[in-house]
């Protein structure tokens, strides 16, 4: 425990003493010093280059301007001497100029006149050494060579100009190294003060950055032990800002959530206190199989009995068959649209979407089933109306409109007029199909259960009505398939079914 309590300790002390900004300055002063450095290496191995390079440019740049002035005969005007003179003393460099008969014309130098005559009378006859040629052409050459007499390393270049004249620049080599170092001296300089400079800027400036990042620290803390009044106050509106409103918004979110998760615990809670509930839907759902199953199973078995009595009449053994065979396919039927409601409420059931006429096929529906109507006394009526494209499954729309059909049928009622109207109605880029009988209106109890697989408004069971209550739930489970409307509602004189699809008239 003491331990633990140390090693805490220590932690927090060498936290807080590499905190956030000692650490932005550490990082910057090793990057700065880094970046200095190696521009002091660089600086080092190129700068005498550099300023070679720049030397060798400015003697080409002053010989072309003497040749120019020598061209033009200008070679001793007063204005001429005055540019010579300013190019000496920028350039550091000794120039003379002489006839073809070693008369000067032009000298400005901190030289010997007689030492520079030495020297061009040597390079003109090809008796000077050199360590490195650097340039040359018909006229000029230039060189760098070591002086034999004061062994200084100079930077030469001699020629003749084009109104024969002769000519010497030269530059030690001495001066182009020593402005070399003391660029590298002040830049070293520079760089080590910039570094200090910097350093304390960032480290009172950062100030604004870090307290912002350990006040957010501390809510964040706070929040993760389930205190969720810690808020971030700051009115920063950059990053650091935005974070500290994001942890206001999160710990907000995260008090909405656990508040939420509480009431989904209450919500389990009451769930699972229903679960008797659950179970009585279930076995209902085993009871009302079974009874739909057991009075055709009965009714087979006893024509099939009678059948076994060896009964001689003729037309009672057909009617016996006949009674056995209805039955059998009532039974049928209902596992067939039992195994079809299942489909679709695992959803193994494909929905396969085509472009078809709805009117199309709803009229060959009503044309297949006129025969059933008229034979209720039912009044049939069907919108006509110019041909509606839908995308849908053709052959499952066609079974609802079969179910709200029948079922049409079925519920019509006893009371003249008994009438069935089928109609639509264009919504955008949807349409609505409706299927209206007369009869009694649905109550708001059956209303809430007249989807669900079994129900029949007649609780009793009984077989006039026909039908086994697993039609509507078909309906619910393709429309909700296809993702559409649907629906029952009741009118003045009867009720109304009806469900809708996308459709397009193009």
């Amino acid at each position: 425990m003491g331990e633990s309590y140390q090693e805490n300790v220590r932690k927090d002390i060498f936290a807080r003493f590499f905190d956030l900004r000692r650490q932005i300055t550490i990082v910057y002063v090793l990057v700065m010093a880094f970046t200095i450095g190696v521009a002091v290496v660089l600086f080092n191995v190129f700068i005498e280059r550099f300023y070679l390079y720049e030397k060798e440019h400015a003697l080409v740049n002053i010989y072309r301007d003497m040749n120019e002035e020598a061209a033009a005969g200008l070679l001793k005007s007063g204005r001429f001497s005055i540019d010579l003179e300013n190019y000496s003393a920028i350039n550091n460099a000794s120039i003379i100029i002489i006839t073809e008969n070693y008369d000067t014309i032009q000298i400005y130098s901190n030289e010997p006149e007689e030492r520079l005559l030495f020297e061009l009378k040597d390079n003109m006859l090809g008796f000077s050494t050199y360590k490195e040629l650097l340039y040359k052409t018909e006229d000029i050459v230039m060189v760098r060579k070591e002086d034999t007499r004061t062994g200084k390393e100079y930077l030469e270049m001699w020629g003749e100009l084009s109104d024969s004249s002769l000519f010497l620049m030269r530059s030690a080599m001495d001066s182009i190294r020593k402005s070399a170092d003391i660029a590298i001296r002040l830049l070293a300089g520079i760089g080590s003060f910039s570094i200090v400079l910097g350093a304390t800027i960032i480290y009172l400036t950062t100030r604004r950055i870090s307290s912002p990042i350990r006040e957010i620290t501390e809510i964040s803390e706070r929040v993760s032990n389930m205190d969720f009044t810690a808020k971030y106050e700051g009115r920063e509106t950059n990053e650091i800002g935005k974070l500290g409103h994001s942890i206001n918004k999160m710990s907000t979110n995260l008090e909405e959530a656990i508040s939420e998760l509480k009431e989904a615990n209450l919500e389990l809670q009451k769930d699972i206190g229903e679960k008797e509930k659950i179970d009585a839907l279930r076995k209902e759902f085993v009871a009302s199989v079974s009874h739909e199953l057991k009075t055709p199973i009965a009714i087979i078995q006893g024509y099939a009995e009678g059948l076994k009595e060896d009964m001689d009449n003729l037309e009672d053994r057909e009617y016996y068959c006949g009674v056995i065979i209805d039955e059998a396919q009532k039974m049928n039927n209902m596992v067939k649209r039992l195994l079809t409601l299942s489909q679709l409420e695992a959803g193994s059931s494909t929905i396969t979407i085509d472009r078809f006429d709805i009117c199309a096929m709803i009229d060959n529906v009503v044309v297949n089933s006129a025969v059933i109507a008229k034979k209720h006394n039912i009044e049939l009526t069907i919108e006509k109306h110019a041909p509606i494209y839908v995308w849908a499954d053709e052959f499952k729309i066609e079974e609802v409109f079969t179910n709200y059909f029948s079922n049409a049928v079925k519920y019509c009622g006893e009371e003249e007029p008994r009438c069935i109207d089928v109609s639509y109605e264009m919504l955008e880029n949807k349409v609505r199909v409706n299927v209206f009988n007369t009869g009694a209106h649905i109550t708001d109890e059956e209303m809430e259960h007249i989807w669900e697989r079994f129900y029949k408004a007649d609780k009793s069971h009984n077989r006039k009505m026909g039908g086994t209550g697993i039609g509507l739930s078909i309906v619910k489970a393709i429309m909700e398939a296809h993702k559409q409307d649907y629906g029952v509602e009741n009118k003045d004189n009867g009720v109304n079914f009806y469900f809708t699809l996308d459709c397009s008239n193009k």
